[in-house]
């Protein structure tokens, strides 16, 4: 199982929120190519980068992308790429993959086309779910059934899902067993990203022992709960 370090950013500085709220952040770095670099010089193969204020907003930082790209960081971007057009400019940044939110939620079709386009290992579909319902901009729209949402993107031909259970996220409480299972349930044939709550090696072992291709993980990481190394270890069995 592949670890992924997350490396969200807000106004330039790589933060963790709790629960998707952005009323309820913390402040680990104010360069996020230089945290990134430091995740890659670690043993990081892949960083998940979230435009934080693109995802809210649905206007994605360019020049995030690009000085990431400058950097020779390999990357999953994500946040504010609701259109084929804005998201194939992404992957011509440099970004290995692109990871739909809302688009994946609301016009699945936008994913199928990417993938027609790029193939599915450079599109990544963020499920993001609260109540059972998948949700997009920035956390706040009011969203569909997760499990509509999955099948309509297998249907669409993605190959990856990115599941969090928005409750979990940022409180490093452990991942959401149940949310990730029943993804894998209704959707057996595309490959899993778990994401959420991930704080311990106990956490990453029992999810590489479940199969997941692989785990992004965020605030233990930056407060020490566990290092890089010791993450990767785990997931390797």
């Amino acid at each position: 199982m592949q670890v992924i370090p997350a490396v969200d950013v807000l106004n330039g500085s790589v933060v963790r929120l709790r629960q998707g709220r952005f009323d309820d952040v913390t402040t680990y770095g104010s360069d996020p190519v230089v945290v990134a670099t430091s995740w890659v010089a670690e043993g990081a193969d892949l960083i998940h980068v979230v435009d934080l204020s693109g995802a809210r907003t649905g206007v994605p930082d360019r020049a995030l992308w690009e000085s990431f790209a400058a950097a020779n960081v390999p990357l999953q971007i994500g946040g504010g790429l609701r259109t084929v057009e804005i998201a194939a400019d992404a992957l011509a940044a440099g970004a290995q993959r692109v990871v739909l939110g809302t688009a994946a939620v609301w016009s699945p079709a936008i994913a199928g086309e990417l993938v027609g386009r790029f193939g599915p290992e450079r599109v990544v579909a963020a499920v993001d779910v609260k109540d059972g319902l998948a949700t997009g901009s920035g956390w706040e729209d009011r969203g569909l059934p997760a499990g509509e949402v999955c099948e309509s993107l297998a249907k669409a031909g993605v190959g990856w899902i990115l599941a969090t259970g928005i409750d979990r996220d940022g409180m490093m409480a452990g991942p959401d067993s149940a949310l990730l299972a029943e993804v894998r349930k209704s959707v057996p044939g595309m490959k899993l990203i778990a994401s959420g709550g991930v704080s311990s090696v106990a956490d990453l072992t029992a999810l590489s022992e479940s199969g997941y291709e692989a785990a992004i993980v965020g605030r233990a990481l930056y407060e020490g709960a566990l290092t890089l190394a010791d993450a990767i270890a785990a997931a390797a069995g």
